[in-house]
C-alpha cells in the first residue's frame, strides 16, 4: 500500500502526510511541482521526529511518477470529489497507490484518465470537502483494514 500526494500545495499537509505514513508503516511518494520550495531540509522539517520511521520518495513530475517501477505493483486508486465510487464500497489490493491531489485544484483530466478507480468519501450535503490528510487517513484506514496491511501490534 502506497500513498501519493499530487503537488500538494500546503508543507503541513505534507508533514501530517509524512506522519501518518510513517506512523503506519507506508511508503509516502510526493509528485512535484509542490506549491512551496521543496528541499531536503524542508522534508526533514516536515518530518519533525518522524523522519526516520518513514519512506519519502519524490517524484520530479507527473511522468516520473507514472514511470517508477512501483505503477507495476497495483493499481491507481484516486480520492475525488468527481469519483464514481465511495470508497467504502471499493475492494482494495494490498499493492494500490491511493492518490490525493492539490488542496486548492484537485488533479487534472490526464490523472483522472489514467487511474484504474476514482473513489469519493461521503460527505453530508452541505460539505464541500475534507482537508486532504485527514481524508488520506480515512482512506488509508480503510484500506489498510481490507488488505491486513496494519503494522503489528
Amino acid at each position: 500500500m502506497r500513498l501519493a500526494l499530487f503537488q500538494p500545495d500546503i508543507p503541513q499537509n505534507l508533514g501530517a502526510a509524512m506522519r501518518l505514513t510513517a506512523c503506519l508503516g507506508v511508503t509516502l511518494e510526493v509528485i512535484e511541482p509542490c506549491g512551496f520550495p521543496l528541499s531536503d531540509r524542508a522534508l526533514r522539517r516536515a518530518a519533525m521526529d518522524y523522519g526516520g520511521l518513514g519512506e519519502v520518495i519524490r517524484r520530479r513530475s507527473w511522468t516520473d511518477f507514472q514511470a517508477s517501477p512501483e505503477r507495476d505493483d497495483g493499481r491507481l486508486v484516486l480520492f475525488t470529489t468527481r469519483g464514481a465510487l465511495p470508497f467504502q464500497a471499493f475492494e482494495f489490493a494490498a499493492g494500490d497507490t491511493l492518490l490525493f491531489g492539490r488542496e486548492s485544484a484537485g488533479v487534472p483530466e490526464e490523472v483522472h484518465q489514467a487511474a484504474q478507480a476514482r473513489l469519493f468519501i461521503p460527505l453530508v450535503p452541505a460539505a464541500r470537502s475534507l482537508n486532504v490528510v485527514t481524508a488520506a487517513a480515512i482512506a488509508l484506514g480503510e484500506a489498510l483494514r481490507q488488505t491486513e496491511g496494519y503494522p503489528a501490534a
